[in-house]
């Protein structure tokens, strides 16, 4: 772990304060499977007390990395940046290789979401096979049964790719009536793909809020993948080309809407540190993105007038978004403020609820058990609508509830609002 800041292990002072935090210690009460433990493994590792083994890969894949350590940390322990370089020694020192599992990273990692043409391109496949009716011929003729188990029990829960994906929906540039400010926005890959309307409706709320909105065309992914299942070089790549991309001093803010992505997203500056080329970009990258609900709260975003029916709602906190983030009280500032809704409290709202990148993929086993703990939780308000603002969140507690509610991302209900507002005005 040569690159990993030494100073950074040393912050840790053992308390025990972040052991309540962690799901996976919950699960097993096992030390090594806590923040703490995991740290003091690097530390051991870091010293040359340990080596990377087997055993060390497995249990960092096993962390969810949802990052409710931080917020618990009294000491702000930088728990992120120990967990990626401990995965990117991993990969470096190939403790985990298979070549099914090489092959699987290579596909992804370094072709799918590192080429956004190939990403689209698997997309416009995805739409035609679920559009087309050929998802429901294929599970009938069993042909899934000749599959990988934990590929075929993942194929149901699919997520449903949209017919046009967000360059279709937003113009390069669109322009409020009277501009009061000028910011970018992020389209993502898995958001571009299943949730465009999510970006569609971002891009109108912003309107509402007289910001001009540049858009660039084949964005791409942020990296967050990457790094966070140990390929920072290919990180640094995905970082370098979004600030290629964007017009940074033009910008009052570089919008984003999922969590995920906005964690990783303003942190660019850490990335790219040691890239004289690229060092004093991401600084400024850094100081601009913002979560979209945080910019709404910080240019006084305007509360939709007229009436509504009576409403109720849940908000689900995306673990990036409260943790990797600080954000909060933001989004349910944005729903509080749509008419006829009427915001009741989710047990446990900040808890994981499984989905964590690829992590029901890799630990289907925990990350169902989270899910489903969710869910009972949101079953419990009685509510049928839920909001979260972060799209594998959004997947994993849909595939969870079924047809018994419905879950939206927080901007969308406010885009919504705005809509009844302006259609409620056109009527004579």
């Amino acid at each position: 772990m040569a690159d990993l800041d030494y100073s950074v292990v040393q912050q840790c002072m053992h308390c025990g304060m972040c052991l309540p935090s962690c799901p996976t210690y919950l699960e097993t009460r096992q030390e090594r499977n806590s923040p703490r433990g995991r740290i003091a493994l690097m530390r051991a590792i870091a010293d040359g007390n340990l080596e990377v083994t087997k055993e060390f890969g497995e249990e960092m894949y096993y962390c969810l990395g949802c990052l409710a350590c931080t917020t618990a940390c009294p000491a702000g322990v930088d728990y992120p940046q120990l967990f990626e370089h401990a995965r990117a020694e991993i990969e470096h020192q190939g403790v985990l290789f298979t070549p099914e599992r090489a092959f699987w990273r290579w596909l992804t990692l370094r072709q799918l979401f590192a080429k956004p043409w190939m990403l689209h391109a698997v997309g416009r496949l995805l739409y035609f096979y679920q559009a087309s009716g050929l998802s429901s011929l294929v599970r009938k003729s069993g042909v899934l049964r000749l599959i990988p188990a934990n590929l075929r029990n993942l194929e149901p829960t699919t997520p449903i790719v949209r017919r046009h994906f967000s360059t279709e929906l937003i113009a390069e540039v669109e322009k409020p009536l009277v501009t009061g400010h000028r910011v970018g926005m992020l389209t993502g890959c898995v958001q571009d793909l299943i949730f465009s309307e999510v970006n569609r409706d971002t891009v109108e709320v912003l309107l509402a809020n007289g910001c001009e909105v540049f858009t660039p065309r084949q964005q791409g992914c942020c990296g967050s993948l990457h790094a966070h299942n140990g390929d920072l070089e290919q990180a640094a790549v995905q970082a370098r080309h979004l600030i290629e991309q964007f017009e940074i001093d033009s910008l009052d803010a570089i919008i984003t809407n999922a969590a995920g992505c906005g964690s990783h997203l303003k942190h660019f500056s850490h990335l790219l540190g040691r890239d004289p080329d690229y060092r004093e970009k991401a600084v400024k990258w850094d100081g601009k993105v913002r979560d979209i609900s945080e910019w709404l709260v910080s240019i006084g975003f305007r509360k939709p007038a007229g009436e509504a029916p009576a409403q109720k709602v849940t908000y689900h906190e995306a673990c990036h978004l409260c943790h990797g983030q600080g954000i909060s009280r933001q989004p349910r500032e944005v729903l509080k403020s749509v008419p006829g809704l009427e915001l009741v409290e989710l047990e446990n709202a900040t808890h994981c609820c499984g989905s964590a990148g690829v992590y029901n993929i890799t630990q289907p086993e925990q990350a169902s058990k989270l899910q489903q703990e969710k869910i009972a939780c949101i079953q419990r308000t009685g509510t049928s609508l839920v909001a979260t603002a972060n799209p594998g969140c959004h997947l994993q507690i849909q595939n969870g509830l079924g047809e018994a509610a419905v879950v939206k991302h927080p901007v969308t209900l406010l885009a919504e609002a705005y809509r009844a507002e302006k259609a409620g005005e056109a009527r004579p």
